[in-house]
C-alpha cells in the first residue's frame, strides 16, 4: 500500500526543490514562495523575505485554509493565491511561484490575456498535452497587490488556468501546479523553457 507522505518528508522536498529552482536564478531578492498541501485543511509555506537558495524546514510555515498560521512566522500575501488554488484545485498537491527574467519581461510584452504556443515539443511537460501540434495557452492576469481581488481573477478564469496547470502575473511572474512537487516543478520548468523560446524568438524577429 503506497503511505501518504508525512509532514517532515514533504517539508524536506519542498525545501530542496525551492533551493535547486533558485540556484537556477528564478528567486531573486528573495522573491517567489512555495507549498504543499498536508492535508483537506492546511498547507506547508514558505515564509515572506526568506533567501530561498538557503530556506530551512524551519522557516516553512503552516497555514489553514481560512489564512491562519498555525504556530509562529509570517507568510507572504501571496498565500492568499496558493490557498485560492488548493480550493480551486481538488488534485493540487504542491503550488511554486518564481520570478524569472523570460516570464517577467514577455508578460509585459504580451498586451492580451494568454500566450499562445504551438509546435514545441516542450508542450508535452503538461498535464494532458500529448503532441506538439495542440494549441496551449498559458493565461496571463493582470497584477495587484490586492489578493482578495487576485484570487477572484483566478475563480473567474478557472477552467483556463486549470488547463494550463498555471498561469503568469503581468510584470510578476508564473504561478504553477500539480498534483504532486515533481510534476508541480514539471510545469513550471515546461512553462519556463517554452516562455524562454518565445522571448528570444521575439527578440530575433526586432533585430
Amino acid at each position: 500500500m503506497t503511505q501518504h507522505p508525512t509532514a517532515a518528508r514533504l517539508g524536506a522536498d519542498l525545501v530542496a526543490t525551492v533551493r535547486a529552482l533558485a540556484g537556477r536564478g528564478l528567486c531573486p531578492a528573495t522573491g517567489g514562495n512555495f507549498s504543499v498541501r498536508l492535508g483537506a485543511d492546511t498547507v506547508l509555506i514558505t515564509a515572506s523575505g526568506t533567501d530561498k537558495t538557503a530556506v530551512t524546514e524551519d522557516e516553512l510555515i503552516r497555514v489553514r485554509r481560512d489564512g491562519g498560521v498555525v504556530g509562529q512566522g509570517r507568510p507572504s500575501a501571496e498565500t492568499a493565491l496558493h490557498l485560492a488554488i488548493y480550493r480551486l484545485a481538488s488534485d493540487a498537491g504542491a503550488v511554486l511561484h518564481v520570478h524569472s527574467v523570460p516570464n517577467t519581461v514577455l508578460s509585459r510584452l504580451l498586451s492580451g490575456d494568454s500566450l499562445a504556443v504551438s509546435g514545441y515539443e516542450m508542450q508535452k511537460a503538461i498535464r494532458g498535452v500529448d503532441t506538439h501540434e495542440s494549441r496551449l495557452a498559458l493565461p496571463i492576469v493582470d497584477n495587484s497587490q490586492d489578493m482578495t481581488a487576485l484570487a477572484g481573477v483566478l475563480e473567474a478564469r478557472w477552467p483556463e488556468l486549470n488547463a494550463a496547470c498555471g498561469f503568469l502575473v503581468r510584470g510578476h511572474g508564473l504561478y504553477a501546479w500539480g498534483a504532486d512537487l515533481d510534476e508541480a516543478r514539471r510545469h513550471l520548468e515546461g512553462w519556463e523553457f517554452l516562455m524562454a523560446c518565445e522571448l528570444a524568438a521575439r527578440q530575433a524577429e526586432s533585430a
